[in-house]
Formats: C-alpha cells, sequence, structure tokens
C-alpha cells in the first residue's frame, strides 16, 4: 500500500509529502499520546464526496477531550475545510484520509498538560482494506487470545493511537495462524469487536451487534444499523458469547476501511452457507450505493469536494 501524495496538511498549512516530519522526541511517539480518525473520499457523479466528514471530525475533537486535552486549536468548521483541501490538491479519484492530533511536546511527565497539540490531515490511495475478493467471498477469523480493552482502562469510545497496539497485538496473532481477521472478547468474555470493525450477527432475519459499552461507537456501524432499519430489518443491540457466533445464519463486520464484509468462518467453523449471506448483502448493496452519491442518504452523508486549489 503506498501513502505517498502530493501534500499534507501539518498546524493549519499544506506541506509538501517530503517535508511532512515530526522530531523523533515527539512525545506522542513514545507513548501513544494521540487520536485520529480513519475517513473515505469516492469518485461520484458529484466528484469526491468524502464520507461522514462531520461526524469524523467531531468524534476526533471529542477523543482529544476523552484523553484529557482541555483546547484544541481548531473547530470543526476549519478542519472539515482543511479535509476539503487536502483532499482537492492531491487530485486522487478516491482516497483515505488520516487526521492525527497528537502531543508534539512536552509532556514528559506524563501529563498532557504540559504539552501541545499538534494536528495534521494525510490522504493517500487506497483500495479494500481486506482485500477486494472478500467483498464478495467474505473472510475467515478467529477468536484472539488477546482481549479488548476495559473502557476504564484505556478509554474505549476515544479513537487513540496507543490503544491500537491492542488490535496489533490480535491481528499479529490471527494473520500468523492463517486468519484474515481476530475478533476480540471484552473483559466479560462477551464479544467485542474486530481489530478495526464493528461486528453483527444475523439469526432468523434479525440483526444483532454488542453494546456500545465496550467498544468503538463505528460511524460506519451507525451506517449500517440506519440502512438496516430503513430496509426493514430488526436491529438489536446486546451481549453476544462468542458461541453465538458459530450458529449464526450469519455474520459480518464493517468499518471505514473494510466497509462492509462477511465473516464465511469463525474458528475453523463455517458460518451460514460459508459464503456473504443475503441479510450482509442487503446491507452492502445499500452501503455501496450510499457512498456512491446514488442514495436517497447521500446528499445527507457525503461532502462533496469541488474545488482542486492549492489556495487556502
Amino acid at each position: 500500500m503506498g501513502m505517498q501524495s502530493k501534500y499534507l496538511w501539518m498546524n493549519g498549512e499544506l506541506v509538501e509529502f517530503e517535508k511532512a516530519t515530526v522530531h523523533f522526541l515527539t512525545p506522542a511517539l513514545h507513548y501513544g499520546v494521540g487520536v485520529f480518525e480513519g475517513i473515505r473520499s469516492y469518485a461520484t457523479d458529484q466528484g469526491q464526496g468524502v464520507f461522514r466528514l462531520r461526524e469524523h471530525i467531531q468524534r476526533l475533537v471529542n477523543s482529544t477531550k476523552v484523553l484529557g486535552f482541555r483546547d484544541f486549536p481548531y473547530t470543526v468548521e476549519e478542519l472539515m475545510g482543511a479535509v476539503r483541501k487536502t483532499v482537492a490538491v492531491n487530485e486522487f479519484e478516491e482516497c483515505y484520509i488520516r487526521p492525527l492530533a497528537y502531543l508534539t511536546d512536552g509532556g514528559w511527565n506524563l501529563t498532557v498538560d504540559a504539552g501541545n497539540l499538534g494536528v495534521g490531515i494525510a490522504v493517500w490511495e487506497w483500495n479494500n482494506y481486506l482485500g477486494e475478493e472478500a467483498l464478495e467471498m467474505g473472510i475467515r477469523a478467529n477468536i484472539t487470545s488477546f482481549t479488548r480493552h476495559h473502557p476504564n482502562v484505556m478509554m474505549t469510545k476515544a479513537k487513540i493511537t496507543g490503544n491500537y497496539a491492542n488490535s496489533v497485538l490480535a491481528k499479529t496473532e490471527s494473520l500468523r495462524f492463517g486468519f484474515e481477521e481476530a475478533i476480540m472478547l471484552d473483559p466479560q468474555g462477551y464479544v467485542a469487536e474486530c481489530t478495526g470493525e464493528n461486528l453483527f450477527l444475523v439469526r432468523d432475519g434479525v440483526i444483532i451487534t454488542p453494546q456500545t459499552a465496550p467498544v468503538l461507537e463505528g460511524i460506519t456501524r451507525d451506517t449500517v444499523i440506519t440502512l438496516a432499519s430503513d430496509l426493514g430489518y430488526e436491529v438489536i443491540e446486546t451481549p453476544v458469547s462468542r458461541d453465538q457466533l458459530y450458529i449464526a445464519d450469519e455474520v459480518f463486520v464493517c468499518g471505514t476501511a473494510a466497509e462492509c464484509i462477511a465473516l464465511r468462518e469463525i474458528d475453523f467453523r463455517v458460518i451460514g452457507e460459508g459464503k456473504m449471506g443475503p441479510v450482509a448483502r442487503a446491507v452492502q448493496k445499500e452501503f455501496q450505493a450510499v457512498i456512491r452519491g446514488r442514495h436517497a442518504r447521500s446528499n445527507e452523508w457525503l461532502d462533496y469536494v469541488k474545488e482542486p486549489a492549492l489556495a487556502a
């Protein structure tokens, strides 16, 4: 995956790719004190459309508050404008967008109060996170030996950079075992989420998903729940045990990077018919329509980028 681009936005200005650097002694690098977002911009008939931009930027600001920062140097509107500018100036047909707010200096006494907050935005071309074939065939997953963070230990509602060491441990283990994704249990032993996706299962036409207490409140998760409800499906949020996954008619996951993907096998147990089922396919079809600007909710959720200009 190449992450090269023409420009990044850093602390209020566009910077050439090669010059977008931070110092080795940046405390965020040492202590994981930063927050980020993952956003996608898609090609539509009306130009590039950034999917649910406002919600993502608001969650970025919220994450800094959860992490303990008292002041954020930009408004949501300013950062939305910075995202549009960065997308436009790089002129990709489609791209992944990575805003990052991080502790730039101070903080060596293990407090955010002694340091300043830097903010950057990168964009790059990125196809489906789990592979294009996964959109049709689904993927294999296992229950990892690593537990999802306790919500009073690592603040699961914020996309804190340091939190993702947990996901790296789990995903690395699963890949080495020959799977493509890891499913994490919460500290009580119930199903939480995957390393970068929220999880759903289907039984008798009803969609079930874990409650939000131990998991990230995914924006794509909210999208899927809304689209599924629009289609007439009942969606229930309730604790889910791992054995409920094994006997589900379907299991699927969603996230900004992965989009909407079925799990065809979990812990060497075939799920349903071993391929994407009808409910997941219906939701995936709606999701693809909305991100491409061909859905009744597209104008509600897409922020169109039309100015390929370098100007501020």
